[in-house]
């Protein structure tokens, strides 16, 4: 208890002292080093001239503030530009002018006296001086305090400012790397942009009417993915490689750019450098900007190239000469749609590990092409010359190769040593020529030795060419003048799969009952767009798919498919002139247990074909634009069955069909009703498809 009254003496004492200095105009020496944790009992007070006589102190009653007791009259400042007093145990806070930004509570600093030598210099009496500071202190007293004093409130106010910018610093350099993020997915888009136009460029022609083919023989774009960068040999590699190879024009994107690899001699003898990683993108219009990387100077190529660790592409860029390249890291070499007519026999000697180049759609001829430009390309792998103005197949080509194209070029013939030395080819395509059976020499073929791919469309051929190689697997003639297919042709080709001889002029009487005999493994054979009457028998005996639409059949002999085995699961007769008494009930026989898709639209049938409840794995069922009038029982569905079809299509529409006169039960024994269509019917004005 003594303790607590000697606490509560020695805090009046500290009130009554403290307002007393204020007062007087004399800083208190107990106000130097204020509490941070309690409430400044020493504020800022109004204007001397207007100060109320109720904030004088004394009196009683106490006021409990922050868990301290004060005294009534004691006054504290606990925010800027206000006054708190005690009076009669209640706690009364009252506004202050603020003369300035300084404005704020204060803890004078003990004030320092003048000196006695100044005093006498300027020779004013004590009397007077006294006078003056009062004035002063009434006056401009209050600005001067607040000048000397610093205030904890301000302090705070200081640090939140500092934290505040800190804040937006960090925002700011947050921003800056989502910008670097955002510009790195840029640069990938535009890589694979390239890297799509390259492959468009290269898959239709091989991809087109051939899903039995490995698509492994078709051309890649080998590329590496790996975003991290390579070591840097600058003698400024301090810097992080994330950002010192980003560079700013005016008015243009930013432009990453990556370390700089190998160093390419171009056509000027100068060294040029391909970017290692990350690939920089040339827009149009602009001018290269690189950094100098191992003593290298990128030369300038045209607008739109595309450079990475092991790929320049430069398709669509306008590029009219080739400059030579010198670079041991390049693999793939893209110069597609440009407008190059000559190409110096040297231009290629320094890359050699390039395993393809792309020279399609240009306007090469067969001078533009030194026997000694692949000379050095021991690892060539692919070249694409399609496009371009060839009469002849380049000579000397590299032994490596594995995928030739010279399609749409105008070569008149082919010799035997037209592919000498190719014994690796496996694709070789000559697509859209001029050959035909006087200028192609039985012997061109022979040194293939592990051909497996071979395109010869739209050309000029009258029958099938002898001298196939054993290790053919794909063979397409579509689109040339094939009128028979002659016995023992391709009596070597024992390993063929694929055939395609559609769009010529073949009839199934001028096919030799024994063309296919020796077909064993052949799976899909393609005989549309031909002057077909009948199915053709004698078809290989392993066959798994047959295309005769759009041909004149109009009949399907019995028995036809019976040697098939296991079956075919794919018979496409659409566009041709069926009618129901060209389909048997032995039609269909040997297909029982195999076929899953049978295609009879645009045809004549008046009626639902025989047999076809005999197709036990049929699933999908194409009917549409024919004659049909009606749907009898037993005709899609056998009434002796309690087993659902494996029907999940049948199409319908587009025929004559009265569907108020369908039997309930005509097609029960189908799933789901919405896999039969029968919507819109020919004589219809509605053609919008709805569910039965």
């Amino acid at each position: 208890m003594a303790e607590l009254t000697m606490n509560r003496l020695a805090l009046l004492f500290f009130c009554l002292y403290a307002t007393a200095s204020l007062i007087d105009g004399k800083p208190s020496h107990r106000t130097e080093k204020p509490r941070s944790s309690k409430p400044v009992v020493v504020a800022d007070l109004p204007d001397p001239d207007n100060t109320d006589d109720t904030l004088l102190p004394g009196g009683s009653g106490q006021c409990s503030v922050n868990g301290m007791f004060l005294f009534d009259r004691a006054m504290w400042s606990p925010q800027p530009c206000s006054v708190c007093q005690c009076q009669r145990g209640t706690v009364s806070c009252h506004p202050v002018p603020c003369g300035g930004s300084n404005n704020q509570q204060t803890v004078a600093p003990k004030a320092k006296k003048p000196s006695s030598n100044a005093e006498k210099k300027e020779g004013i009496p004590k009397q007077k001086k006294s006078l003056q500071r009062t004035s002063e202190e009434g006056g401009a007293g209050r600005q001067k305090k607040e000048e000397r004093h610093v205030t904890p409130v301000k302090v705070v106010a200081v640090v939140k400012s500092m934290a505040t910018q800190n804040k937006k610093q960090e925002v700011a350099v947050k921003k800056q790397e989502v910008a670097v993020k955002k510009q790195k997915v840029s640069v990938k888009k535009q890589e694979m942009v390239v890297k799509t136009k390259v492959r468009k460029t290269e898959v239709p022609v091989a991809k087109r009417r051939d899903p039995k083919i490995n698509k492994d023989s078709l051309p890649y774009l080998p590329y590496d993915d790996d975003d991290h960068d390579d070591h840097d040999h600058s003698e400024h590699d301090d810097i992080d490689d994330d950002d010192d190879y980003i560079i700013r024009a005016t008015g243009k994107p930013t432009m990453r750019l990556a370390p700089m690899g190998r160093p390419v001699t171009m056509a000027t003898g100068r060294l040029a450098t391909t970017t290692t990683r990350r690939p920089m993108v040339r827009g149009p219009g602009r001018a290269v900007v690189t950094f100098p990387r191992r003593h290298s100077i990128m030369e300038s190529l045209p607008a739109g190239c595309l450079l990475s660790e092991s790929l320049i592409a430069c398709g669509s860029t306008g590029m009219v000469h080739i400059p030579i390249l010198s670079d041991q890291g390049v693999k793939t070499l893209y110069l597609a749609d440009n407008k190059i007519n000559k190409i110096p026999p040297r231009a290629l000697a320094g890359l050699p590990n390039l395993e393809w180049l792309d020279l399609s759609k240009n306007k090469l001829d067969d001078s533009s092409i030194s026997p000694d430009l692949f000379q050095n390309l021991t690892q060539l792998r692919r070249l694409n010359l399609d496009g371009n103005n060839l009469t002849k197949v380049p000579s000397i080509l590299p032994p490596s190769l594995v995928e030739l194209k010279i399609n749409d070029n105008k070569i008149l013939g082919l010799t035997p040593s037209s592919f000498k030395g190719l014994s690796k080819l496996l694709t070789l395509e000559l697509e859209d020529n001029h050959f035909h059976d006087g200028n192609v020499s039985p012997l061109t073929f022979r040194p293939l030795k592990k051909l497996i791919y071979l395109r010869l469309e739209d050309n000029k051929f009258r029958a099938i060419p002898s001298g196939l190689p054993v290790t053919l697997q794909a063979l397409h003639l579509s689109d040339n003048r094939i009128e028979e297919v002659h016995e023992g042709i391709l009596n070597k080709t024992v390993n063929l799969r694929f055939l395609d001889l559609s769009h010529n002029r073949i009839r199934e009487d001028r096919i030799a009952p024994r063309a296919w005999i020796h077909l064993l493994k052949l799976e899909s054979l393609d005989l549309s767009h031909n002057k077909l009457v009948h199915v053709p028998s004698f078809l290989p005996v392993g066959l798994q798919q047959l295309h005769l639409h759009h041909n004149q059949i109009e009949r399907i002999p019995g028995y036809v498919f019976g040697h098939i085995k296991p079956g075919l699961d794919l018979l496409h007769l659409s566009h041709n002139r069926l009618a129901n008494d060209g389909i048997d009930d032995v039609s269909f026989l040997g297909l029982y247990n195999s076929l899953t898709e049978l295609l009879l639209d645009h045809n004549q049938l008046r009626s639902i074909p025989r047999g076809l409840l005999k197709l036990k794995s049929l699933q999908l069922l194409r009917l549409n634009h024919n004659v049909i009038r009606y749907v009898p029982l037993n005709s899609l569905c056998d009434m002796r069955q309690s087993d659902d079809s494996p029907l999940v299509s049948v199409h319908l529409e587009y025929n004559l069909i009265d569907r108020r006169l369908i039997p309930p039960t005509a097609l029960s024994c189908i799933k789901t009703y919405h896999s039969i269509i029968l919507r819109p019917q020919s004589y219809e004005e509605d053609y919008h498809h709805e569910d039965y």
